[in-house]
């Protein structure tokens, strides 16, 4: 029998792709050979032109265990700079997918441990099961915290409670995390990926230029007022001149559902 692949993509009419991580026996963990996929999927999605959204997530009991502890243990022996490099090829391959050019959503159905909170973190948007486990206990592991996670952590969940999270290693459930900002939703498990897929489908019915703009806007960090309408000022004259809008505004006069193409 042929071994499965460790990674699924599936292409929907719609634009919407769908990233399956598919090594449920191990809890779904970043070998090398799911990286090297991912990093394939993610440069092929980046320039896919009809792309409208992409949604992540795991089967199994895990979304995704995080770093292949047998590798980081292996990376020991390679010094410091050889590590470093290494480790640095590793978080950017996986943290890719923060820059694909639509909005990017976490079905967490399972536990999101470690590197795999960070993936999860890493999405535009995340949605969990209730009894998920979720959490970054690199401490606890006599490891410093890895793939941005010290960044990705405190810009969902604002520092104070990045730093009680981090420092104790704690772990929080689907309920806790949506309580303090770490998802979005917490949801049964059976209804993550179908409410995940929801939203997806209703980013991808919108005006693609305009969510594409949107979502190029805020990832511009920190933005002032005066920053955010310099912005804004050249971002939203681009989606007047499309026909989407227009399409859009006669849609609305008609009390109808707009059909946008992207033009």
């Amino acid at each position: 029998m042929t071994e499965q692949e460790p990674l699924h993509v599936e292409h929907r009419p719609n634009g919407v792709a769908v990233l399956t991580l598919t090594d449920p026996d191990r809890r779904n963990p970043m070998t090398g050979r799911l990286t090297e996929q991912w990093r394939a999927a993610v440069q092929a999605l980046s320039g896919t032109p009809d792309l409208r959204a992409v949604v992540v997530t795991g089967t199994g009991p895990a979304f995704c265990s995080g770093a292949d502890l047998g590798d980081l243990a292996a990376g020991h022996g390679l010094g410091i700079a050889a590590a470093r490099a290494h480790l640095a090829a590793f978080y950017r391959a996986w943290l890719a997918v923060r820059d694909l050019p639509v909005p990017t959503i976490a079905a967490v159905g399972g536990h999101a441990i470690g590197a795999g909170l960070a993936l999860a973190l890493a999405c535009d948007l995340r949605y969990a099961a209730a009894d998920a486990k979720l959490g970054a206990p690199f401490v606890r592991l006599g490891l410093h915290p890895g793939m941005a996670t010290t960044a990705l952590l405190a810009e969902a969940v604002g520092l104070p409670r990045a730093r009680e999270l981090l420092l104790t290693g704690r772990l929080v459930d689907g309920t806790e995390a949506a309580a303090i900002g770490l998802v979005h939703q917490a949801l049964p498990a059976d209804r993550v990926l179908a409410a995940a897929l929801a939203v997806a489908d209703g980013i991808a019915a919108a005006a693609p230029l305009a969510v594409r703009l949107t979502k190029d806007g805020l990832n511009r960090p920190l933005m002032t007022v005066e920053q955010a309408l310099a912005w804004e000022s050249l971002a939203q004259p681009v989606t007047t001149a499309t026909a989407d809008f227009r399409e859009g505004v006669q849609a609305r006069r008609e009390r109808r559902t707009p059909h946008f193409t992207g033009n």
